[in-house]
């Protein structure tokens, strides 16, 4: 699976913002790819952050960081969207869904006809509404356009709970779950630590407070700096690795659900199967009733939007 002739390819990063630059540079670190282009409506900027990752190619494995242009993207072997406008204090991801989704359906028109082994990683938020959108538009098969999804809040929750056990966020199994959001859930029936399920070993307080805090983390990272991107930026290039390796690893992504715990036709934060070809397949949880309502709830926000 670990063929080093799947790190020749070329990584398109359409927005150049902290998200855009941040995985970039993430991407360089780790030695994902041969080419990455950062693609920006505002030139400058992203030469600007082109320069800055540039000084750091003498210590990567990665042969070019480069400018593009939209029409670059339609050759990229894959395609991480971060464009569109970022979450301020006071604001909800769903208040992002009429300008983004503009700015999205423009930018896929810009591109034009993309190759059709393309995998699109989409970041830009509302995560689901867009993956959904990016899905409609794209021309690609729905395997091959997907979202970042609950990913981050996994990792929220990984930590969290590694940090209160204390033992390796690596031990930690389990998934948030739902809409990349506010009515995202933590799916306790999944969550382990070492083969001893969690919610045996806290409280139905204390299991509400480690979720609170995960969804309100986001806000508080915004309330403080403005914005968040080290977080995101190592999910997607977690993803980027499951792709180039042909990893088969079960990430929480938001893509196209089929009759997944009773929901079909939209795009969640959900277990699913990624490799070289992007989704393989979704990985088969069943729910418990409360978190299958949970899940139904999440459903029917996200569909107001479509």
């Amino acid at each position: 699976m670990n063929d080093k002739n799947n790190l020749k390819q070329k990584i398109a990063i359409i927005g150049a913002g902290a998200v855009g630059s941040t995985v970039a540079y993430t991407l360089m670190v780790k030695n994902l790819g041969s080419e990455i282009l950062l693609i920006d409506i505002n030139s400058e900027k992203a030469m600007g952050e082109v320069l800055d990752i540039g000084d750091g190619l003498s210590f990567s494995e990665l042969e070019d960081v480069e400018v593009g242009s939209y029409k670059d993207a339609a050759n990229a072997d894959i395609i991480i969207l971060t464009a569109g406008v970022p979450q301020k204090s006071g604001e909800t991801r769903l208040d992002l869904v009429g300008k983004n989704k503009s700015i999205i359906s423009s930018i896929f028109k810009e591109i034009g006809q993309i190759k059709s082994s393309t995998i699109i990683i989409v970041v830009s938020n509302p995560v689901d509404i867009i993956t959904h959108l990016a899905q409609e538009i794209s021309g690609l098969p729905k395997e091959q356009v997907f979202g970042t999804g609950t990913g981050l809040d996994t990792a929220r929750l990984h930590l969290n709970l590694a940090l209160r056990f204390n033992t390796d966020s690596n031990q930690v199994e389990g998934f948030a779950l739902g809409e990349h959001g506010d009515s995202e859930f933590i799916a306790w029936s999944t969550v382990s630590i070492g083969g001893k399920m969690v919610k045996d070993m806290l409280t139905e307080e204390e299991r509400n407070n480690i979720e609170e805090a995960i969804k309100k983390e986001a806000y508080e990272i915004i309330n403080r700096k403005g914005a968040t991107y080290y977080g995101i930026a190592m999910v997607v290039t977690d993803i980027v690795e499951a792709i180039l390796f042909n990893q088969n690893k079960i990430i929480p992504a938001s893509h196209r659900l089929d009759n997944w715990n009773g929901i079909s036709g939209i795009c969640l934060g959900s277990p699913a199967v990624v490799g070289s070809a992007g989704i393989v397949k979704s990985w088969p949880i069943e729910l418990t009733p409360e978190e299958k309502e949970k899940l139904k709830k999440s459903a029917e926000i996200i569909k107001q939007y479509l």
